[in-house]
């Protein structure tokens, strides 16, 4: 085949961003690999004194067999790098080509946005100094930007400055449509998760790699109220009986005390008669011991928004995922397809052509997910909505029943959706029952219980907890120590509080 003129140029040119943006993504993670595996260290040692301690461990030992794998670290890693690497890749490409093509390389603008990377780079640091959070933001911004400068010779004409830019107008235009989504709709992950992955094959395989890997990333930057495992030592404060009383009200708030020997997340002492709060060694709070006695989940939460020096990079890694994660999908596509495109016409209009597809090819995944939105809004006659034979109708039934806290029970139509092959309907079912208060519905309930699919069990614990009937615990607790699935420990641990019972030390 005879390929066009300049198409070798064009090569590079089109795999010229993306290598670029590649090396960013080494870096993370290799970065975020080993954030992930000390953190799998020090949760292993958590999970072993909590144990020790005769407390239910959640995560259990199952998982905690693999929290000194490598493999682990790896492909919990690779969740940093697909948000905040990819975020971070992103941003500095395109500042390194806005100041070529738009600034001309202006020196000035070059100190300001030098100025403003240090900016941030301290107030990441603001409550305390973090090499791991702060190395994703002190390498991965000048690599990137650097190699992207020293590829791209100075760009001179105005033809061709207008050219890159109306190559980008269809991501920015589709980087506009997922903000907006997103902002008008709080369930956008969700709408994703059951429009585009649990659909399909490779969606699923995709699903099921998120929910079994990206527990350990979370456990990275989760602040402590949002942890199941919570340690505390109480060894300092020598009135047994204050002790104990302590010891109530934070085993009420699933804070595990423990003895000495073990770095606790939380550490409580005796100053004059004031209680001091520290973690890690560090003051975080102070309360009166009738404060704490009297009101223990405000100096709790009070203690853990204090001790919570993630919460930039938190914001970070969110919005990267939201965004950076899907503008690289577009720039790899894009890169494909002016590839093959090349063969055919001239660089330029290989590269227009390409952008119109991404832009239709980003457009057509977006329209399931915003319509899913307003699906609920149509559905006048449940009855029949469940009866439908398009299953996105049937789901938005469910959802409308969950939402609104309607009986399903009221709608027989239901049943024969127990045994649906789709995952979504299985899903949205399971959680339509959980706000049920029939006993019929309870026994179809607990018929999803052994659901191949965890996002459905998931579903089902959380239908436990909300039903609040008692007399389940015990086989709670013993499906969760055999269930190896750290995701749906975590759904049964909630329904397991929910119902009453508390963290008890046996030992």
């Amino acid at each position: 085949m005879r390929l066009k003129k300049g198409f070798e140029p064009g090569i590079n040119r089109t795999f010229g961003a993306f290598s670029t943006i590649f090396l960013g993504l080494i870096i993370s993670q290799i970065l975020a690999t080993i954030q992930v595996y000390l953190s799998n260290l020090n949760l292993h040692e958590t999970i072993i004194a909590v144990t020790a301690a005769g407390y239910l461990s959640v995560p259990n030992q199952h998982i905690a067999i693999h929290l000194k794998e490598f493999g682990t670290a790896f492909w919990g890693g690779l969740f940093f790098t697909l948000s905040l690497g990819s975020g971070l890749s992103i941003l500095s490409f395109a500042c390194a080509f806005l100041w070529d093509q738009l600034f001309s390389r202006n020196k000035i603008l070059l100190i300001l946005l030098l100025l403003f990377w240090l900016v941030f780079l301290f107030a990441l640091n603001w409550q305390g100094f973090n090499f791991l959070v702060t190395s994703y933001f002190l390498f991965i911004p000048p690599a990137v930007f650097g190699l992207n400068l020293r590829r791209r010779p100075r760009q001179s004409g105005q033809k061709s400055r207008l050219m890159r830019i109306i190559y980008l107008l269809p991501i920015v235009g589709l980087a506009l449509l997922l903000m907006w989504a997103s902002k008008s709709d709080s369930n956008i992950f969700i709408n994703t998760r059951d429009n585009l992955l649990l659909s399909n094959p490779v969606g699923r395989t995709i699903n099921n790699a998120y929910y079994r890997y990206t527990l350990y990333p979370a456990e990275v930057f989760k602040p402590l109220d949002q942890k199941i495992l919570r340690t505390a030592n109480l060894e300092s404060i020598d009135d047994d009986s204050h002790r104990k009383r302590m010891e109530i009200r934070l085993l009420r708030f699933d804070y595990l005390p423990l003895k000495n020997g073990f770095p606790a997340d939380l550490t409580i002492t005796m100053k004059d008669d004031l209680l001091v709060f520290e973690n890690k060694g560090k003051t975080i709070t102070e309360a009166s011991s009738q404060e704490f006695l009297n009101r223990p989940g405000q100096v709790l939460n009070r203690f853990s928004a204090k001790s919570d020096p993630y919460g930039l990079f938190r914001q970070a890694t969110i919005w990267s995922l939201l965004l950076g994660l899907p503008i690289m999908m577009y720039i790899f596509a894009f890169s494909i397809l002016r590839f093959f495109a090349g063969f055919y016409m001239d660089f330029a209009a290989s590269s227009i052509v390409a952008a119109t597809l991404c832009f239709l090819l980003g457009l057509a995944l977006l329209i399931p997910i915003i319509q899913s939105k307003g699906a609920a809004r149509e559905i006048d006659d449940m009855s029949q909505a469940l009866k439908s034979k398009q299953w996105q109708k049937r789901v938005a039934a469910l959802r409308t029943i969950k939402n609104k806290r309607m009986e399903i029970g009221d709608f027989p139509a239901y049943r024969r959706l127990l045994s649906s092959p789709r995952i979504t309907e299985r899903y949205w079912l399971a959680q339509a029952l959980g706000v049920s208060r029939r006993d019929e519905t309870y026994k179809d309930l607990l018929a999803l219980w052994d659901d191949p699919n965890r996002n459905v069990v998931c579903m089902v614990y959380a239908g436990l907890g909300f039903r609040s009937k008692r007399g389940m615990e015990k086989q709670i607790i013993e499906r969760l120590k055999e269930s190896e699935d750290w995701y749906v420990q975590g759904y049964a641990y909630r329904a397991l509080r929910r119902l009453g019972w508390k963290q008890k030390r046996s030992n």
